[in-house]
């Protein structure tokens, strides 16, 4: 798969995650968009790492787009870990 494929799965897991886990993020659009593709990568190499599989075999195959929404789901459970606390303590 090329960059650009690997690109658009990243958004689409992005706004896919942010609709799992709604609430109310620190970021905007475009860092919800950066999770998304960081997530994308980061799903297909825990696929590979942990389970020994493939997971990036296909834009239209299923456990390719599984894992980029897992990714993305942890990575933006991160994201709210590491930067929710900060915002709320403004006064």
């Amino acid at each position: 798969m090329g960059i650009i494929a690997w690109i658009f799965i990243g958004l689409l897991a992005g706004v896919i995650a942010k609709a799992l886990l709604p609430g109310k993020d620190p970021g905007g659009i475009i860092i919800t968009m950066l999770i998304g593709i960081a997530g994308g990568l980061l799903g297909g190499w825990l696929g590979k790492v942990i389970f020994g599989v493939d997971s990036i075999d296909g834009f239209f195959d299923l456990s390719t787009w599984i894992a980029a929404v897992v990714g993305s789901i942890i990575l933006l459970v991160l994201y709210r870990v590491v930067t929710g606390n900060r915002h709320s303590r403004r006064a």
